[in-house]
């Protein structure tokens, strides 16, 4: 097995720069993590996280506390978020919020102190493992997910320019006859989507009544349920859905009532989840840099390890406007 000092060698770097990348520090060059990872990878070197927790005192664990893995996004960031723990050569413990028997798992590990810090994927303010690691002072960072009042570090995509870029998408090709799904007050990322869709209507002079703007949970019965409603009486002739998930449940919807997808009616996602580009969706969304914020996320989580006393940051992620076949206009 390679030793630390060989991959040094091999990456054309110091063995402190190899350390500071397996630790995920961000006092490394793009150019010298590029080069020690790439060697890493080649000869698949794995750190001794036992060796390093007798000399840090730490767990060499990583937290991550996901939502339902029924929206494929969670899935798709947990991997990111795995492959980057295990790059920095640590362990990850993976908790699904979906109920209180899985939250009180994940309080139990914070307050055993099995993780030396968490990742939450989701989280509202009334997460009983989020308000334990933080009166415990355990390091923590909101990923896809922004609390006011919650002194933690949070990494997300820019939620109100996503949205506010589907809708300029949609005046620009005189849609104005719109409708918006999914997303409660109490969820951060659907309540940014919305507000930056139904604010760039506002700024246009159109104002889009509440009963054309149902909050939803996130999921595909959820959006069918609400495109039942949106499509029994004169229609929209689009509408933006928070997630891509709900898109789907809306596009159904539309089947169901004879509507054609995009002849009658424009349908929107948000997230860019792989199912979106399969032929028979074809679902126009908005992408969000997925790799990116996982890699950021962990470093960030690192760097409040190594000094827990450091200013709070807030990292947000430019999206992207994907247009496919669910809207009319593909330019």
């Amino acid at each position: 097995m390679l030793t630390g000092r060989e991959i040094a060698r091999l990456a054309g770097v110091s063995q402190a720069t190899v350390s500071r990348v397996v630790q995920g520090s961000t006092r490394v060059s793009e150019e010298n993590r590029r080069r020690v990872e790439e060697a890493m990878a080649r000869f698949g070197y794995v750190p001794n996280a036992q060796a390093r927790a007798m000399r840090t005192r730490r767990s060499g664990t990583i937290g991550v506390i996901a939502g339902e893995i029924t929206n494929p996004w969670y899935p798709e960031m947990m991997y990111a978020l795995a492959r980057e723990i295990g790059l920095a050569g640590l362990r990850t413990n993976f908790w699904v919020s979906e109920g209180e028997n899985s939250e009180q798992a994940a309080i139990e590990a914070i307050r055993s102190k099995l993780v030396d810090g968490l990742i939450f994927t989701t989280a509202t303010r009334d997460s009983k493992a989020l308000r334990t690691a933080l009166d415990m002072g355990l390091p923590v960072v909101l990923v896809n997910r922004s609390l006011e009042g919650v002194t933690s570090d949070q990494v997300t995509g820019d939620n109100v320019g996503g949205g506010a870029a589907v809708a300029t998408y949609f005046l620009a090709h005189g849609r104005t006859d719109v409708a918006v799904v999914g997303g409660g007050p109490g969820i951060s990322t659907g309540r940014e989507r919305r507000k930056g869709f139904v604010d760039a209507f506002a700024e246009a002079g159109i104002g889009i009544p509440l009963a054309r703007a149902p909050e939803t949970e996130f999921t595909h019965e959820a959006g069918l349920g609400a495109g039942r409603l949106l499509l029994a009486d004169d229609p929209p002739h689009a509408i933006f859905c928070t997630t891509d998930i709900v898109a789907f449940g809306v596009i159904d919807a539309a089947k169901e009532r004879g509507l054609r997808v995009p002849e009658d009616l424009w349908v929107a996602g948000y997230d860019d989840i792989p199912m979106s580009a399969w032929k028979v969706l074809d679902l126009t969304t908005v992408r969000q840099p997925i790799k990116q914020m996982a890699k950021v996320s962990l470093q960030t989580l690192l760097a409040r390890i190594d000094n827990p006393d450091a200013a709070v940051e807030q990292k947000r992620f430019p999206t992207e406007l994907i247009l496919r076949g669910s809207t009319g206009v593909t330019n």
